[in-house]
């Protein structure tokens, strides 16, 4: 198997095991090993656990199950705690949906039980659900002012209010607020995941949001590098357009 050294090495960090030939497209899966775990996981400033993590996130968004069951247990090769993987998960659900993040939730759990980790995990809740608006406020206007507000505004009623509410409360309050991963990382884990999607319209506020809860241009960068082969160049070249025009003075608006 022509691999290079680089992606067996980082294949078998991950896995615990040489990588193989696969028994019936050995040359895909050679080129795609030789890419992922060779010239990715070599560009860029993330850690292991972060591009783990981040794969985790993009799989789960696009319910690839099997290949997240793969890459839930290759972050933990890499040193994420089991509670950071279900973070993970559970950052993806204002953006998938709860049914994804439920079925992405149990395949994890499936792993995590076959790894011997006592389940439930603790809970990571840090705010009363009495004040997620409040809390959910305080970490959105940091990153995004209050756009959401002002462009659903136009919305009829109750929708004008409810709508911002149940951002703010919801992904923001409910959300980004609790333990396990910090904001900056949220914002990236947020941001893959709406790449994933193709959500062409919520890719230039979130490069932004990322940038501004704290990680560098390369940073967001790399974490796009990270997932392009798994959501493929399309999605991912779409926010790395915006990461290179980025401009932290410009004040458009984004969601228009």
């Amino acid at each position: 198997m022509a691999l290079t050294p680089q992606a067996r090495r980082t294949y078998t960090r991950l896995f615990g095991v040489e990588p193989t030939p696969h028994p019936t497209d050995p040359e895909l899966y050679e080129i795609l090993q030789n890419q992922i775990f060779g010239e990715v996981f070599a560009t860029g400033v993330l850690t292991d656990v972060e591009r783990e993590l981040l794969t985790v996130t993009v799989l789960a968004t696009m319910q690839t199950l099997p290949q997240l069951a793969a890459h839930v247990r290759g972050a933990l090769s890499a040193g994420a705690t089991p509670l950071q993987v279900r973070e993970a998960i559970y950052q993806c659900a204002p953006y998938i949906g709860y049914p994804k993040t439920l079925n992405a939730a149990a395949t994890a759990a499936e792993v995590l039980a076959s790894a011997g980790v006592d389940l439930p995990l603790p809970e990571a809740a840090t705010v009363a659900y009495e004040d997620r608006a409040a809390a959910g406020r305080a970490i959105q206007e940091s990153l995004y002012g209050d756009e959401v507000e002002q462009v659903f505004s136009a919305l009829p009623e109750p929708f004008n209010r409810v709508v911002p509410q149940l951002l703010t409360a919801g992904a923001f309050g409910e959300f980004e607020t609790r333990g396990g991963l910090d904001v900056a990382m949220r914002e990236l884990i947020s941001l893959v995941a709406i790449a994933a999607l193709g959500a062409a319209a919520q890719m230039r506020p979130h490069v932004a949001g990322a940038i501004r809860a704290g990680n560098s241009r390369q940073k967001v960068a790399a974490a796009l590098v990270q997932v392009l082969p798994y959501i493929g160049g399309p999605y991912a070249l779409s926010g790395l357009v915006l990461v290179a025009t980025y401009d932290e003075n410009d004040s458009s608006e984004a969601y228009r």
